[in-house]
């Protein structure tokens, strides 16, 4: 009975190292395993260590300015120039343009303050669309209606059609929606916290350079000749030129004007996202709410219309004041706005240095105000001196802070707003200037008229006052400059 003892436990053994060589392939399979999976980890680690040049080489956290940014905003500069040069065009020859048109000095300040009072309805939807369409839109829609309007008035010339002439300034003035709100959105788009403000301050510059060459060239193209028929001719000869400008700037602004960069500048325009550029009218009337519970914010509302305002005022009556008290001086008064501009000019770019240096928004602009009412003083008290030279020199001291102060304004109200689009507060800030432009050309007018240019002066002065303490009032806080903080690239 003995052998199948012996088989029985033959059997048990082969069956138990069976068993063991089984474990033994099982232990070898769950090393295998391991060592993928630390080999799948290692991987995964290199592979987010190490960037993929096809996705993107900077950085988390750090942002690139584009070298196009200058090209873009060089040709807004000449876009704004082009519409801003007809706003004074007729108001500099006032005495020319009434003897040729047969017209009233009123109407002829007319065609000055139709771009106040066309901007003051029209800013929010212009606003909206700037929000909605984005730069480029808006920039193409503003040149071909200013190119539109610079050719409407050439068919003008002749002196039963001032009314030609008015519509064709009419729809320039209603163009200007789609500029005088883009400087501020302009640089904040394409530039970096280092030089959004100076950025700004040039894109202001477009509007000066045209107002400057709308108070120098006029005069010189224009002159007071005893025949209707040569003054005919030298108006047909500017508006044609005009005309010919803006038809060659709006075909280079379809060729080269972009609406933003490829990758945002900053921080501050990476977390606003595109989330504007989507916004509904609904959120568009939302916004407006939120910036009118801005207490802030409609302090500088009420600063800067009076400031830009007076400005205004003193650009449209600018040829009547100067004859007034210098009879004959008919170029000089269009001289003098040009200092006027020129040295605002200027000062818009010597701010816009000073903010991006010192980030010190409240107290620059409390300085310039404040130097814009004493500039005020000085101008209306030299007036009447009898010496030319030296209403020239005090002019341009006035200019150099009251213009200066434009940019001065926008990129303020951009820091007690943000994340609010740049484009609606600087919009509802020039509508406020249109307002107030009304207001005071008409009172200044009225007063000079009746009693003469001092007290109209004076008028000013006390505006400006007012304007340096609503300044004083308001609180520094700077949104947008904290949104900021943090490592960006250099500008290239």
């Amino acid at each position: 009975m003995s052998p199948p003892v012996v088989c029985v436990a033959q059997e048990k053994g082969i069956v138990d190292a069976i068993d063991q060589q089984e474990r033994r392939l099982l232990m070898a399979e769950d090393t295998v395993k391991g060592i993928a999976t630390v080999e799948s980890g290692l991987s995964s680690a290199l592979a987010a260590s190490t960037p993929d040049p096809l996705v993107s080489k900077e950085p988390p956290g750090e942002y690139k300015s584009y070298k196009r940014r200058w090209l873009v905003l060089a040709l807004f500069v000449l876009y704004s120039a082009s519409n801003a040069m007809q706003w004074i065009q007729y108001s500099i020859i006032a005495n020319v343009v009434q003897r040729y048109y047969g017209v009233s000095f009123l109407a002829i300040d007319w065609t000055s303050m139709i771009f106040m009072i066309t901007y003051i309805p029209l800013i929010f939807p212009g606003s909206w669309i700037l929000t909605k369409k984005g730069l480029r839109f808006t920039t193409l829609l503003g040149a071909l209606g200013t190119c539109l309007g610079a050719w409407v008035k050439v068919f003008s010339v002749a002196p039963d059609r001032f009314w030609v002439s008015f519509g064709g300034q009419s729809i320039v003035a209603v163009s200007q929606v789609f500029i005088l709100s883009v400087p501020a959105r302009l640089a904040a788009v394409w530039f970096g916290p280092k030089q959004v403000s100076s950025a700004c301050a040039i894109g202001v510059f477009g509007n000066q350079l045209g107002v400057a060459s709308g108070f120098l060239l006029p005069p010189i193209l224009v002159k007071n000749h005893d025949n209707l028929d040569d003054i005919g001719y030298d108006l047909s000869f500017m508006f044609y030129g005009v005309a010919i400008f803006t038809t060659i700037l709006f075909v280079f602004l379809v060729i080269f004007f972009k609406a933003e960069p490829p990758t945002p500048p900053s921080a501050a325009q990476a977390n606003r996202g595109t989330s504007a550029d989507d916004e509904s009218a609904a959120e568009f009337v939302r916004t407006l709410v939120r910036l009118f519970k801005n207490g802030g914010y409609i302090l500088l509302l009420l600063s800067y219309g009076i400031n830009v305002g007076v400005f205004y005022a003193l650009s449209t009556l600018l040829n009547q004041i100067v004859i007034a008290n210098f009879p004959g001086a008919d170029s000089d008064a269009g001289t003098i706005g040009l200092c006027i501009v020129l040295a605002g000019m200027l000062g818009s770019l010597v701010c816009g240095i000073v903010l991006d240096k010192t980030h010190k928004f409240k107290e620059t602009t409390l300085i310039v105000y404040t130097f814009s009412f004493v500039g005020m003083i000085l101008y209306s008290a030299t007036l009447g001196v009898g010496q030319i030279i030296i209403v020239y020199i005090t002019a341009s001291a006035l200019g150099f802070f009251m213009t200066g102060y434009l940019p001065v304004g926008f990129e303020f109200g951009a820091e007690l707003t943000y994340p609010e689009a740049e484009g609606t507060t600087a919009g509802i800030l020039n509508a406020f200037a249109q307002i107030f432009g009304v207001v005071f050309t008409l009172i200044y007018g009225w007063l000079f008229g009746e009693w003469g240019d001092m007290v109209a002066n004076i008028f000013a002065c006390a505006a400006l006052l007012v304007g340096v303490i609503l300044t004083a009032i308001i609180k520094s806080d700077l949104r947008r400059q904290n949104a900021s903080k943090g490592p960006q690239n250099g500008a290239n």
